[in-house]
Formats: structure tokens, sequence, C-alpha cells
């Protein structure tokens, strides 16, 4: 697989009004060998919701950090949840792994929302029923193994970008959208995930009804330097109290 690199692209925006999104996603290299990405949808939204995700997947992290598997992650998450808030607050959780010991990729999905998987010779929609954590005693995940192959495309995200176009009684079309992906080009998964945002976007008049964050993971030919990692992000920056900034640079003497 030396011939081959993973390419992620992220995009998140907040239900409109609110001032940052109730979902949270989190990054882990794996003991083994690979990365992890653990996308937590709280239940309700903004501040309440965004630190409920946080709690999720701040302790989901520290578990595949220390080595823990994903389905075990899951169930030791919902554990957590269930007991810390006595079975009254939910959250969907999606842990979205490359194991480079495989290799392969894994799915573990606490989520009614599908994910989806593209190829060169089809789109697969993986929609087995599935719950989210936190409410009821005894919740499994729904795990599924996707080989590590050339021109793969994994797509997952939270269930606000289902709701897209509600309001106009339109329906976002995911996955007829996703199957008329040309994947065997190897185009950035981040054209993909904009275009996918931009789409639920404009059938939400600008104004989203709900959180979204959409993950897609590529596997491609290797494009530049063997070993080569890049890491690229941009966000706003939200302010948490009034700030009125000095006029000049202040200087800190240690």
């Amino acid at each position: 697989m030396a011939d081959l690199e993973m390419r992620v692209a992220v995009a998140k925006v907040p239900r409109y009004g609110d001032i940052e999104s109730g979902d949270t996603l989190e990054t882990i290299e794996r003991p083994g060998g690979g990365f992890s990405f653990v996308l937590v949808d709280g239940q309700g939204s903004g501040r309440s919701a965004k630190t409920l995700s946080h709690l999720v997947a701040t302790r989901a992290i520290t578990l595949l950090k220390d080595g823990a598997r994903d389905g075990a992650v899951a169930r030791a998450v919902h554990d957590y949840l269930y007991t810390y808030r006595m079975g009254q607050a939910a959250a969907t959780l999606n842990i979205l792994s490359v194991d480079f010991a495989g290799p392969k990729i894994l799915v573990t999905r606490n989520n009614p929302a599908p994910f989806f998987v593209i190829t060169p010779q089809e789109m697969r929609s993986f929609n087995a029923p599935s719950s989210p954590i936190g409410l009821q005693p005894l919740i499994r995940p729904h795990i599924s193994e996707i080989p590590v192959v050339p021109y793969t495309y994994v797509v997952l995200f939270t269930d606000g970008l289902l709701r897209a176009g509600e309001r106009r009684g339109e329906d976002l079309g995911l996955p007829n959208y996703l199957a008329a992906w040309p994947a065997h080009e190897g185009r950035d998964p981040q054209t993909l995930v904009d275009s996918i945002l931009q789409r639920a976007l404009e059938l939400d008049d600008g104004q989203p009804s709900d959180d979204m964050s959409i993950v897609v993971l590529a596997i491609l030919p290797i494009n530049g330097i063997p070993g080569l990692r890049r890491l690229t992000m941009s966000a706003p920056i939200v302010a948490s109290s009034l700030y009125e900034p000095p006029d000049e640079p202040e200087v800190i003497d240690e």
C-alpha cells in the first residue's frame, strides 16, 4: 500500500442563528498505525449540544489513544453517557478509522443516518438500523469493514444534512448525487465536501435548519513526495466573551 495515501476533508456549519455547531469532530493517530476520526452530534443545538458532543468525543479519543478497539470504544462511550446523564441525553457517534496494520477502513456507527462508499464500480449505502447512544442500556454499534483500494471515497455526516430543504418540501437527493461522482478521476475529497455542503445550503436558502457536518475520506494514489503528511484547517474565530484588542501588541515578560 506504499503507493496509496489517505486524504480527509471536513466541512461543518452551525444551525442558523447559533454561533457554533453542536457537532464535534476529533482525530487521533492510532497506536498501531493509522488514524481515527470521531464525529459526534449532541442532542439539541448550541452550547448545550456542543458541551455534550465534546464530552463524548473526548472520551472516545482517550480510549482510542489507549489502544481500545473501535467497537469497544463505542460501547464504553455509550455506557459512560448513559450512566453520567442517567439515560436523559442522546448523541450520535461515528468512528471512521484507517487501520494501517490491516490495512482496512472501519466505520463504527451509532447513528440513524447512513453513510456511503463510492468506488469506480458502484455507490453503496450502508443504512442498517443503528441507534444513538445514551438513551437505552445495551446499545451496540454497527461496524462495517471496507477494503483499502484506490479511488475509494467514504462519506459520512450528521443528520442535519438530511434535513436540508425540509422547509421548502425538497430533498437533498444525496444518494443520486453521490452515484454521479466520478470516483475514477481521483478528485480531491474537499471538492466533494464543498459541493455537498453548497447544495444543502442552497436548499436551506443559506439558513441551515440544523447543525451540519460532513466528512469524506478518500484513498488515492500518492500525489507528491512519499511519506509527506499535510494538515490544512480553516475556521472562524469566535470570541467567547467581549474582547477589546490593545492599541499596540502587548509584550509579556516571562
